[in-house]
């Protein structure tokens, strides 16, 4: 479990008084056994914990993509790209062959790991094994590097971010037992990807361990599993609710490592929404043709609806 500043454990407890209103429900109310509905309740406060963290994806205040060898960064108008918080000039980000690096501006305080940044630092994206995070703004602000394909960016994250001050709350179908399934796993050839594409546009080849196959309405159904061999999976998915209660482009479901059975367990009370479904800046994978299912999903969560910022 991920540790939260502040009053996020607070403001997810509040919060939850908000999620799965029945009252906002059509159908039936399925009585589901103490144990299922404690370990579900569960997954929901974490789930709202972790979006609300001071670098959750609720905090996300920009992304910008590096097109130069070189750009100053900051919020003044000045700056090359020009970020949403922070310093007028916070400093330089250069690229030398595939190599990137931050210099800060004079003056300028900044913390990597606890340290404040006194010269040229490499920046490792969100594909090393540590990624570089600088810490501005009293630790409220984080500025990362993501690659995506070819393209480099900078993810910057704040917790004073519109998206995290101004949430309102989330939603679920009826937790019901029968969506918590046990189904088979049928693993693919070693190394085998599949093409996914991100809501930029972009394809990326992910490892793609196997399928899953469930029974459901009388049918077999299938979907692709991203992920390692021997790892966690991920199935992301669409289905008829997808624009029609939840979130149009998709959702998501962990899934933990197969058993020796090769069976996994896929509970849709646990389907969630991508992180673009709360900010603009996230680069979320979208559901591969193989995962568009023919059947309603009334289950886990359901479309986020923003609240109305007051006027000004």
């Amino acid at each position: 479990m991920r540790h939260v500043l502040g009053g996020a454990a607070l403001l997810a407890a509040m919060l939850l008084g908000g999620c799965g209103d029945d009252a906002k429900n059509t159908g039936p109310v399925v009585q589901a056994d103490p144990t299922f509905a404690h370990d579900n309740e569960l997954w929901r406060e974490q789930r709202l914990v972790e979006l609300l963290a001071p670098d959750g994806w609720t905090s996300l205040v920009g992304l910008h993509w590096l097109d130069l060898k070189a750009h100053y960064i900051g919020s003044g108008s000045t700056s090359g790209i020009r970020l949403a918080v922070g310093p007028p000039r916070m400093g330089l980000v250069t690229r030398e062959g595939k190599a990137w690096f931050f210099a800060p501006e004079p003056g300028v305080s900044v913390k990597v790991d606890g340290q404040v940044v006194k010269g040229r630092i490499p920046l490792h994206s969100d594909h090393a094994e540590v990624p570089t995070l600088i810490h501005f703004d009293d630790d409220k602000g984080i500025i990362s590097l993501i690659e995506r394909g070819e393209r480099f960016g900078l993810r910057v994250k704040h917790a004073d971010a519109p998206a995290r001050v101004n949430f309102s709350h989330l939603e679920y179908w009826p937790a019901d037992p029968s969506w918590r399934i046990t189904a088979r796993f049928v693993p693919h050839d070693v190394n085998k990807t599949i093409p996914i594409v991100d809501i930029t546009g972009l394809t990326t080849e992910l490892a793609n361990a196997g399928a899953i196959e469930f029974e459901r309405d009388g049918r077999t159904w299938r979907l692709e599993a991203l992920g390692d061999v021997g790892r966690p999976l991920q199935v992301i998915f669409a289905d008829r609710t997808s624009g029609r209660g939840s979130y149009a482009a998709g959702r998501y479901i962990d899934i933990e490592v197969p058993n020796a059975k090769s069976e996994v367990v896929i509970d849709f009370n646990r389907a969630y929404n991508p992180p673009c479904a709360f900010t603009a800046f996230a680069t979320c994978p979208l559901p591969p043709p193989e995962n568009r299912l023919d059947m309603a999903v009334e289950a886990g969560e359901k479309a986020y609806a923003k609240s109305k910022e007051p006027a000004a």
